[in-house]
């Protein structure tokens, strides 16, 4: 997997602590881009793959965002989905772009500072790609954030997004339901053997809080290790404040999971 890393260009970085890169890599046959956060100081650390939401510009990595987790600690790669600042490709939403996070799983894999610790944090959309890398990596854990769990009741709730669900789908779920299925999480959950944080605000208007519950029940049927954290009064997105306060709860736990695979 040496091979993955096409490029590694370092950029200004948010603090002396830490350097950021944008790493162009392999994702199948597309170059594919991507930010590297990792701390200055030599050492192993853990690694943590963080998949955004939204698609094309809405909802592109923030730099601010993976520095509140690898301020903590972690070596955290982000990848910007294909046909994004100049990778190739066309996103689509949780379909052939899901390929672009498990090649994203193996280039922190393959990081020689990064320990056999990976975590894989999805936020909203990126909540269905994390799915998919659990089924097909090993992940230390998952963490869904305000994530989406089963995009045909996407499609129903966000009747904002229906054109374009048509568009990366094919049509609608009555037309093309095994499109919305295969990019559906609560479809995954067999195959989901790590640890699972699901961390949901209940006044969610962007992923309604039905997702989170949706995935919760299917997960505890299958005797599956899992935890919600569902916040009264928090939509989906927080205060810089609010969300750093989270943030560091959401990263005691990745420590936590990782003292009890020790164990």
């Amino acid at each position: 997997m040496d091979d993955l890393i096409l490029d590694e260009t370092v950029i200004p970085s948010p603090s002396e602590d830490l350097k950021l890169s944008i790493v162009t890599y392999k994702s199948g046959e597309l170059k594919v881009k991507g930010y590297l956060l990792e701390p200055v100081k030599k050492g192993n650390y853990s690694g943590l793959l963080y998949l955004r939401g939204g698609i094309r510009h809405v909802g592109m990595v923030r730099i601010s965002r993976i520095t509140q987790y690898a301020s903590e600690g972690f070596v955290v790669f982000a990848p910007f989905y294909r046909g994004n600042l100049g990778g190739e490709g066309t996103e689509d939403f949780g379909g052939e772009d899901r390929v672009d996070a498990i090649a994203a799983y193996d280039v922190l894999y393959s990081r020689g500072n990064v320990t056999k610790y990976i975590h894989v944090v999805g936020f909203s959309r990126g909540g269905m790609m994390a799915a998919f890398v659990c089924k097909e990596r090993k992940a230390t854990s998952m963490v869904t954030w305000g994530g989406v769990s089963d995009l045909a009741f996407t499609y129903e709730e966000r009747p904002d997004l229906r054109k374009m669900l048509r568009k990366v789908t094919g049509g609608s779920p009555e037309k093309n339901i095994e499109a919305y299925l295969e990019r559906s999480p609560i479809m995954y959950t067999e195959s989901m053997n790590c640890p699972i944080l699901i961390v949901h605000g209940k006044d969610d208007k962007s992923v309604g809080l039905q997702h989170a519950i949706l995935l919760e029940n299917k997960l505890n049927e299958e005797k599956k290790d899992v935890e919600s954290w569902l916040f009264d009064g928090v939509g989906h997105t927080l205060l810089v404040k609010e969300q750093l306060a989270i943030t560091r709860e959401v990263t005691a736990w990745l420590r936590k999971v990782e003292k009890r695979s020790k164990g």
